[in-house]
């Protein structure tokens, strides 16, 4: 046993630690060894389950919640929204061991990415409960997009042997090269307005993309989602102010992007386009994106991570 991992006299768990062994380009089954060994320093009551497909990891956590364990996703953002979705309004609290490229919504949590910090986190936090997003009957936990960032993310999605971050950048560059502006409809209640751009996020999570705060006020438990959108601007004035996404402060460029507060929305476009959210896509538009308030339990620390 390593001396540096800490042990402790409970017994805790049961829990049943859901794998998704190609998540993070094979970072989760790198890690996998190490996790397992964090759960026995602190003798926890445990069982290792790989995932075959999203809806095989759906069946497994909730094969743990009819077992009375606690399921634990070790995936990335994908998964781990799938199956934080699909237990809405579930009392069993969902675990999370972060094992992804973006990791977005343990950003949000303040869950360590580290094996030792997670686990000590699904053994020591606290249940919090959180918004879940739905567009058309797809749920999600982090921000539905449609527009450019479909194309960036097919790309990185496509991108299999990149790790880390970088992808997202990478992405962008090469969707940035043949993207076109498209013609959007958005529709709340009565309200209908239209735009020319590049994007459309709907919000839970203020993160997407590996750490892009594309909704910097977004929060996981205020019962609303945060609609941003980006305009029609000349590629040089984009690519320029992508590093400002990073920390949120593109939204001041207030000519090109807005940004407001919805329980719904119906989003349309001039061409076909792929909804994206937690990295997967979702849904194809036409498409309604709405808030389920308070709908999911999940361990996180006490209070989530400051982020500068």
């Amino acid at each position: 046993m390593s001396p540096d991992v800490p042990v402790v006299p409970e017994t805790p768990g049961p829990y049943a630690l859901i794998v998704n062994p190609t998540a993070g380009g094979g970072r989760a089954a790198g890690m996998l060894a190490d996790v397992e060994r964090q759960f026995d320093a602190h003798r926890a009551v445990f069982r290792v389950e790989r995932t075959r497909s999203v809806d095989h990891g759906i069946d497994l956590a909730f094969e743990a919640v009819e077992a009375n364990e606690i399921p634990v996703v070790m995936s990335g953002d994908g998964l781990i929204g799938a199956v934080g979705g699909a237990l809405a309004g579930v009392d069993t609290p969902l675990g999370m061991i972060p094992a992804g490229r973006g990791n977005d919504l343990a950003r949000s949590l303040g869950v360590p990415t580290d094996a030792a910090g997670a686990v000590e986190c699904v053994i020591r936090g606290n249940v919090r409960v959180i918004d879940v997003g739905e567009a058309n009957d797809r749920r999600f936990l982090g921000i539905a997009s449609v527009g450019f960032d479909s194309d960036a993310n097919r790309i990185a999605n496509d991108a299999k042997i990149m790790k880390g971050t970088m992808v997202y950048a990478y992405a962008a560059l090469r969707a940035l090269v043949s993207w076109k502006p498209v013609r959007f409809t958005l529709v709340e209640g009565e309200r209908r307005s239209r735009f020319t751009g590049y994007t459309v996020a709907v919000a839970n999570n203020c993160f997407y993309g590996g750490g892009m705060k594309v909704a910097p006020d977004a929060v996981l438990d205020d019962g609303e989602l945060d609609v941003v959108t980006i305009g029609e601007v000349g590629k040089l004035r984009f690519l320029l102010n992508l590093p400002k996404v990073f920390k949120g402060t593109h939204v001041q460029e207030e000519e090109a992007v807005k940004s407001w507060r919805t329980h719904s929305i119906e989003i349309d476009a001039s061409r076909p386009m792929t909804v994206y959210a937690d990295g997967d896509p979702v849904a194809e538009l036409p498409a309604r994106i709405r808030i389920l308030p308070a709908a999911l339990k999940i361990i996180a620390p006490e209070a989530p991570v400051a982020e500068d």
